[in-house]
C-alpha cells in the first residue's frame, strides 16, 4: 500500500514517525510519501515534500503573516495527493490545514484517516462536520474523545496513547543522576524543569513568570527544558541569564531527576505527568482578564490540562492568564516540594488515576493494523477486529 501522511508539528512529526514504522511491521509491501519533519524522514528514508519547519504557524496573526507560504504549502499538498493518488492519506492533529487536504483527498476517492484527532471537543467543535463528510476513520488517543464523536453523530476508536509507552521506554533509559549532573555541570541540589513550551511567544510570555516562581525557592537548582529548535538567545531574553539550559533527546529524560515542573500547558503537562512529577500548569499569553473572559467563553471544558481532563477533577493547578503570576504560581508549587504533603501526595494519586484511564495499548501499533485491516477487508471484519482492541 502507498501512504501520504501530513504532520505540521514536532510532536506530529514524533507520533507519525512511529505510526509509519507500525505501517511497516503490518504491511510488507508500504511506501510512504509525507509532509513532515526529520523523524519522519528517517523512516522513509528521503526527504519530506514540504518540512515542517516550513509549516509551524500558530495563531491567527502569525498565519497571516506567513499567508503566502500557507497557501504555497497548501497547493503543493493538493497537487501531490493528486498526482500520487496514494491508497490511504493519514493526517495528524494539524486540523487548519489538515482537512482542507481531506476535503480534496475526498473528492478525489482517497480513503483519509486521522490519527490523533483535533481538539474539537475543546473549541471549533463545528469542524466535526468536516470530519464526518471528508474522513473515513479517526483514531483518537483520549479515552474521552469518542464519546464527543458518538454524541455529536460521527464515530472515532480510542487506540491509546502514544505517550504512555514513549515516557514509560525512557524512564528507563534515564542516565544515572551523577552522570546526569556531571554530563550538565550540575552540582547535586534538587532540581525544578522549566518548560515554558518551543513556540517564541509561549517562551517569551510564560518563562518570566516562571523565573519569578522559582526565585522564592534559592535551595532548589531550576533548569530550563530547552527546545532543540529555539536559540540560547530566545531564553536570555526572557530573562534566563544563569540559568541552565538543559536539552536531551526527549524532556522525560531530564524529568527523571527533578524534584518538580513548571509547564507550560499542553502535551508536556501529559508527559510530566507519566513520569510522576508533581507540576504546576501555566499559560501566561497577554494575561489579560478580558482574554480570560473571552477564553472562558470559547472553550467547552471545565480544564485545559490533559492529566485534568482525562481524569475530569482538579490534579494539576491550573494557573492561567491573569491570574498567572509569579507569586500566584509559587504559592501552588510551595506544597508541591515537599514529601508527604496532602497536595503532592493528592497529584501523585491523580496521576495514578490517570494511568490507569489511559490504559497501556500501542497507539501506532493499533492504529497501524485497524488502517490496513479496513483497506484490505470488508467492514464486518474491521468492526470486529476493531473491537478486539
Amino acid at each position: 500500500m502507498h501512504y501520504f501522511l501530513i504532520a505540521g508539528e514536532a510532536s506530529g512529526d514524533l507520533h507519525a514517525a512511529a505510526l509509519m514504522e507500525a505501517l511497516a511491521a503490518v504491511d510488507p509491501e508500504a511506501a510512504f510519501n509525507f509532509i513532515g519533519g526529520d523523524r519522519m524522514a528517517a523512516v522513509a528514508r528521503k526527504k519530506p515534500i514540504i518540512h515542517i519547519s516550513r509549516m509551524a504557524f500558530m495563531g491567527f496573526s502569525e498565519v497571516l503573516r506567513n499567508l503566502g507560504t500557507v497557501r504555497a504549502n497548501l497547493r503543493t499538498a493538493r497537487d501531490a495527493v493528486r498526482l500520487m493518488h496514494p491508497d490511504a492519506l493519514i493526517l495528524i492533529d494539524y486540523p487548519s490545514f489538515n482537512l482542507k487536504v481531506a476535503e480534496y483527498a475526498s473528492s478525489l476517492g482517497v480513503p483519509v484517516y486521522y490519527y490523533i484527532s483535533p481538539k474539537l471537543w475543546a473549541w471549533k467543535k463545528w469542524r466535526i462536520n468536516a470530519i464526518k463528510k471528508y474522513v473515513r476513520r479517526v483514531f483518537a488517543i483520549l479515552p474521552f474523545e469518542p464519546e464527543f464523536y458518538i454524541a455529536n453523530g460521527a464515530e472515532a476508536v480510542y487506540v491509546g496513547n502514544p505517550s504512555v509507552g514513549e515516557v514509560g521506554r525512557l524512564r528507563g533509559q534515564a542516565a544515572p543522576r551523577a552522570e546526569f549532573l556531571a554530563r550538565h555541570g550540575l552540582r547535586d541540589r534538587p532540581l525544578i524543569a522549566l518548560m515554558p513550551g518551543s513556540r517564541l511567544n509561549e517562551i517569551r510570555r510564560n518563562l518570566p513568570v516562571m523565573l519569578g516562581a522559582v526565585a522564592e525557592f534559592p535551595q532548589y537548582r531550576p533548569v530550563i527544558v530547552a527546545a532543540p529548535s529555539v536559540p540560547p538567545g530566545v531564553y536570555a531574553a526572557a530573562g534566563a541569564r544563569g540559568v541552565p539550559l538543559i536539552k536531551e533527546d526527549h524532556a522525560a529524560l531530564i524529568l527523571a531527576h527533578c524534584r518538580a515542573a513548571l509547564v507550560t500547558s499542553g502535551t508536556a503537562t501529559l508527559e510530566t505527568a507519566l513520569m510522576d512529577v508533581p507540576q504546576v500548569a501555566l499559560y501566561r499569553a497577554n494575561g489579560s482578564r478580558l482574554s480570560y473572559e473571552l477564553m472562558s467563553r470559547i472553550l467547552d471544558v471545565k480544564f485545559v490540562t490533559l492529566p485534568n481532563l482525562i481524569t475530569n477533577s482538579p490534579v494539576v493547578p491550573e494557573m492561567l492568564l491573569h491570574e498567572c503570576t509569579a507569586r500566584a504560581v509559587a504559592e501552588r508549587l510551595r506544597p508541591l516540594l515537599r514529601e508527604g504533603t496532602s497536595e503532592r501526595e493528592a497529584q501523585l494519586e491523580g496521576y495514578r488515576r490517570m494511568r490507569e484511564i489511559l490504559g497501556d495499548n500501542d497507539a501506532a501499533a493499533t492504529t497501524a493494523e485497524l488502517i490496513y485491516a479496513d483497506l484490505t477487508v470488508g467492514e464486518e471484519i474491521y468492526r470486529h477486529f476493531r473491537n478486539q482492541k
